[in-house]
């Protein structure tokens, strides 16, 4: 159980509390909100190193607990080597980010705002790195990218960190998207969506026809999360965001995501020659292609940008190689990314925060200034550039020595050691760029901030720690990265890790020869570059020009928009009439195909029922209202008060086929309806304009008729054929399954929770787009009506007030009455709602709007956005609570306690979920009343209404 509780605590506790402490600006709530977002992320790793012991002895934790089993969807968790190691990465890191950020922040900065979105995506990378299931993992895969949206748009003042936000959501986005259609075919293949499931069907799955597209697929969705070439131009833009986020997002989390699912799946989908093909090719060409334009990046960021992109095409190529101890490779360099790439990433952040800039073609001479920030960048600059006796010598020694071996293949396969030894010698020139240019080379430039000195300790001890840790790991690498790197590999091969030993001396060898060749190499090109201040003088964007790859991703998105702007021109007409007229044509043509074909069914051999006069009498009343309606319709009070007859004469149908059930809800439906359709009506004229014309009539009447007869067709199709009908099965499983007798309502709380958790959704947010599209709005009031008599507004009968009085209480017994034996008789709590909703009505006729939100304390409204919130909160809560029994979402638990008195009481868990549904039909039906009141409301003397409706309804510009 231990699993969930790690995912969960920032997910849950981590992001509303530090969104609730950060909710003011004052300096203790944010120092506040900072020692929450530590402690909830030092706890999720403490649980993490808790259960550290059996995972390291080679054990692998699993939770599982059933979600919706039917699509394959099921939380299943799985703590094995490589996720303990992603999962300490995240976490630990996290801690460091927490204090860095705080004192980075400024003050203006919303420090809950940041931290709560910050525990989000936490929590989203903690559920990527544990999922065992692959619509699970799809699920915090997006939230990873929704996230990381919020993350770097975080100063949405700034152009730039929105226009890098939105790059990241469709780069990434689209690649998920991509990705969850591999997974369906993986899962179709396989049978199953467990991962762990998946390793011992690896023959099965690679066999199968369907295998490269899935795999393609799935590429796709890692290459565009780690910024893979072509895919890699989203990260330079991302980093627009604050530092902070770049050096949690974008060096141990969020860009690692893509790799750990290669890492993860390599059992399942690798060791094909596809994968060997697609994947080693496009790391090697990342890597080498990022690290030469990472050394002209003059924006400090940037360089670090395309550096990480660099690194990431390094792991990206080894996990391709296929080999294990390519493997062992990748994820000895995935913890020595991780440690000096954040470095410098808060490094850079320093140097920003201190000075205004991260231009390095103003900065120069800040040793002097900053002594212990400058030895801490070059110590992580030197692991950076693979220096020996530290930590990025080791991994680059691997990564050079597998490119050997596979060069020893012969044939085109030497271009691979040279583009890796290319690779290296660049990342030597850049970050030797990035030591002199920022901390030596002259005197500082046209600074914003003239006076640089060093940084609080806040911002340099997470600097200090990771430096040690790169020169630990360096020196002593068996010792301090061994264990974790032998258990990692082994959960990544899904076998044995092999033999390997990590250290700084390996013996002269040719791996050794092209390491000491990258760093002289690295070293001459980037002060032959440098010389006579060229390197200042020479703008990357300028080689790519449009073929840039954000350039082209931005051409493409205006032209996508343009192209959506003129289709949505030719259709988006605003014409009801024609978009219907359009959609009847579509669905007659589509019929048509089948008649004109001789296909078409004819009558059934089902017995024909004779039909009574009860019937009969109530076919001709409704087509006598429809009759009315179709030559009335220009009368909308009218018209709203007959299309009640149609409402009536389901209510009755429905008594007739002994549902009281929908009967009941028809009839209340139809009543609230048809209120707050008058309200909506009285802020319109009372007529519609009569512009339609012959031939468009022509055209509707045909359209109409031919739609009613296609309607009345399939109809007459269905009725006089016998089939077999699911209402058997909810029938005989209503009370054993679901714990009550009233099939409507356990299959609206049970059966068919979802759907009606959907629906109860939509009210809430229906009755919140009425609130957001007329919060303001005031029509102006029609002194007299069409024929002349002047309105009056005088204060409602005594009688009407006193009748409502009386029946409100009344109502609401009824109500509970309603709502109890609902489960068991027609009722429940939608029918509750409705009823609550017609009485509160009735408080409104009778006692004007400011009386009667005056009694219910509604605040001019807003009280009743509370109660769909609370009616939601509740329904979900009912739902998750299933989760703790280790039960689907929505399960149901019923009993029958003996109470004194009252004897056995029947009681579902279902009743909560009903308590949340009605709270959410009173608070929908309320809110948009109240704001169709106000809009109709006139306003105070000497006040004037921000928005104002002419009485042809039609609001002034």
């Amino acid at each position: 159980m231990l699993l969930p509780i790690i995912i969960l605590l920032p997910l849950l506790a981590g992001t509303i509390l530090t969104a609730w402490s950060g909710a003011g600006r004052h300096r203790a709530n944010r120092a506040r909100t900072a020692w929450i977002a530590a402690a909830v992320t030092g706890c999720s790793l403490a649980l993490l190193l808790a259960q550290a012991s059996p995972v390291m002895q080679g054990e692998a934790l699993r939770h599982y607990a059933a979600w919706v089993p039917e699509i394959g969807l099921n939380i299943g968790l799985r703590l094995d080597g490589l996720s303990l190691m992603f999962g300490l990465l995240i976490t630990a890191m996290g801690l460091l980010v927490v204090v860095y950020a705080h004192h980075y922040l400024g003050a203006d900065d919303p420090e809950g705002k940041f931290f709560s979105t910050l525990m989000l995506f936490m929590a989203a990378m903690l559920g990527i790195v544990l999922s065992d299931n692959l619509l699970l993992l799809i699920v915090f895969w997006e939230l990873t990218s929704i996230s990381s949206f919020l993350l770097v748009g975080y100063w949405n003042h700034r152009a730039d960190a929105r226009a890098g936000a939105r790059m990241a959501l469709a780069v990434t986005g689209g690649g998920g998207l991509a990705m969850l259609g591999g997974f369906v075919l993986l899962g179709q293949i396989a049978g199953t969506y467990e991962i762990s499931q998946m390793g011992a069907m690896a023959a099965q799955i690679q066999a199968d026809p369907r295998y490269p597209a899935a795999l393609v697929l799935i590429l796709l969705g890692c290459f565009t999360k780690s910024a893979q070439f072509p895919f890699h131009f989203w990260l330079p833009q991302a980093m627009a965001a604050p530092t902070p986020v770049s050096a949690y997002l974008h060096s141990a989390t969020m860009v690692k995501a893509g790799i750990f699912l290669l890492a993860r799946l390599t059992p399942v989908v690798g060791g094909t020659e596809l994968f060997f093909g697609i994947v080693s090719t496009a790391g090697l060409v990342t890597v080498a292609f990022a690290a030469f334009v990472a050394i002209f990046k003059h924006d400090l960021k940037g360089l670090l940008a395309y550096s990480t992109i660099s690194h990431l095409g390094l792991i990206v190529f080894l996990i391709g190689l296929g080999s294990p101890l390519a493997a062992v490779a990748a994820i000895f360099h995935i913890l020595n990314h991780a440690s000096f790439k954040a470095a410098l990433f808060m490094t850079a952040g320093i140097v920003d925060h201190e000075t205004g800039t991260r231009d390095m073609r103003k900065l120069g001479g800040l040793f002097r200034l900053m002594p212990w920030t400058a030895t801490l960048a070059m110590v992580a600059a030197a692991a950076m550039a693979g220096v020996p006796l530290f930590n990025g010598f080791i991994s680059k020694e691997m990564f050079l020595t597998e490119a050997v071996t596979l060069a020893q293949g012969g044939g085109w396969r030497w271009l691979v050691p040279a583009m890796a030894t290319l690779a290296a010698l660049c990342s030597v020139a850049y970050s030797a760029r990035l030591v002199h240019d920022v901390f030596f080379n002259g005197p500082p430039r046209d600074l914003p901030n003239p006076h640089p000195h060093e940084p609080p300790l806040g911002m340099k001890a997470p600097v200090a720690l990771l430096a040690g840790v790169c020169v630990l790991v360096g020196l002593l690498p068996s010792l301090v990265a061994g264990p974790l790197v032998a258990v990692a590999t082994a959960a990544m091969l899904g076998g044995p890790a092999p033999d390997f030993h990590l250290a700084l001396w390996h013996g002269f060898n040719l791996p050794l020869l092209l390491s000491a060749l990258a760093l002289g190499g690295g070293v001459l090109l980037y002060f032959w570059l440098a010389r006579g201040g060229r390197l200042h003088r020479t703008s990357v964007d300028d080689w790519f020009g449009a073929f840039a790859g954000a350039q082209m991703f931005s051409g493409l998105y205006d032209r996508l928009f343009e192209l959506a702007g003129r289709v949505t021109a030719r259709t988006e007409t605003g014409s009801l009439q024609r978009y219907l007229a359009w959609m009847l044509m579509a669905c007659l043509a589509a019929a048509a195909i089948t008649v004109l074909s001789g296909q078409a069914p004819g009558t059934g051999n089902r017995p024909l029922l004779p039909a009574n006069l009860v019937a009969v009498v109530l076919w001709a009343l409704l087509l006598g209202a429809c009759g009315w309606l179709v030559l009335r319709h220009h009368d909308r009070f009218q018209s709203v008060v007959v299309a009640g007859t149609v409402g009536l004469v389901s209510s009755l149908a429905y008594v007739g086929l002994s549902a009281p059930d929908l009967a009941l809800t028809q009839l209340t439906v139809d009543v609230v309806s048809t209120v707050l359709l008058l309200m909506g009506l009285a802020l319109l004229p009372s007529q519609t304009p009569r512009e339609s014309s012959s031939t468009r009539k022509l055209r509707d009447g045909v359209l109409a008729l031919a739609g009613g007869a296609g309607i009345a067709w399939l109809a007459w199709v269905m009725l006089t054929r016998d089939h077999d009908s699911i209402a058997w099965y909810f029938l005989n499983q209503s009370a054993p399954a679901g714990g009550g007798t009233n099939v409507v309502n356990v299959i609206l709380v049970d059966f068919r929770g979802y759907d009606t958790f959907g629906e109860i959704t939509v009210l809430g947010i229906a009755a919140l787009g009425v609130l957001a599209v007329m919060d303001g709005m005031h029509a102006r009031r029609a002194g007299v009506d069409a024929q002349g008599v002047p309105y009056t507004f005088a204060r409602q009968p005594l009688l009407l007030r006193i009748a409502a009085r009386v029946v409100l209480p009344l109502a609401l017994v009824v109500t509970l009455y309603i709502f109890m034996r609902g489960h068991n008789l027609p009722g429940g709590g939608f029918i509750a709602g409705l009823i609550t909703a017609v009485a509160l009505v009735l408080q409104y006729i009778a006692l004007g709007q400011s009386g009667a939100e005056r009694r219910l304390h509604a605040a001019g409204g807003r009280r009743f956005v509370r109660w769909i919130g609370l009616g939601l909160a509740i329904a979900g809560l009912t739902g998750v609570g299933a989760f703790v029994f280790g039960q689907p979402f929505l399960t149901s638990a019923y009993g029958h306690p003996y109470l004194p008195v009252l004897g056995a009481i029947p009681l579902a868990t279902a009743a909560l979920f009903d308590l949340g549904v009605y709270i959410t039909v009173v608070g929908s039906t309320l809110l948009t009343l109240s704001t169709l009141g106000e809009a109709s409301r006139e306003p105070a003397p000497g006040t004037s209404a921000p928005k104002t409706l002419h009485a042809d309804g039609v609001q002034p510009t």
